[in-house]
């Protein structure tokens, strides 16, 4: 059963339900209230949704650059144990 965690991103509470333990709720919730108190210093748009729409595309950004570096990752290591196991087989 969803959990109620009650949080504050750029000064406002919110309050988000969720079967992940508290401690990752928070994590994630400090993560994007950091990245909203970044961007809405550096950048130039004005208002939250502004503030809030650059900061959801540059962790889109971010999800995908990793997304296709784990893909990446995982088919080298795929082929690794194709001819790993190739070379055991051999020896048989």
């Amino acid at each position: 059963m969803p959990k109620a965690v009650e949080v504050k991103i750029m000064g406002q509470k919110v309050t988000l339900r969720s079967d992940d333990d508290e401690q990752h709720i928070r994590r994630v919730a400090e993560y994007v209230d950091g990245k909203m108190h970044e961007a809405s210093k550096s950048a130039s748009p004005k208002g939250k949704y502004s503030v809030a729409m650059l900061v959801a595309l540059n962790i889109a950004d971010e999800y995908h650059r990793l997304k296709d570096s784990h893909e990446a990752v995982t088919d080298r290591v795929d082929r690794l144990i194709e001819k790993l196991t190739t070379v055991l087989s051999e020896d048989d």
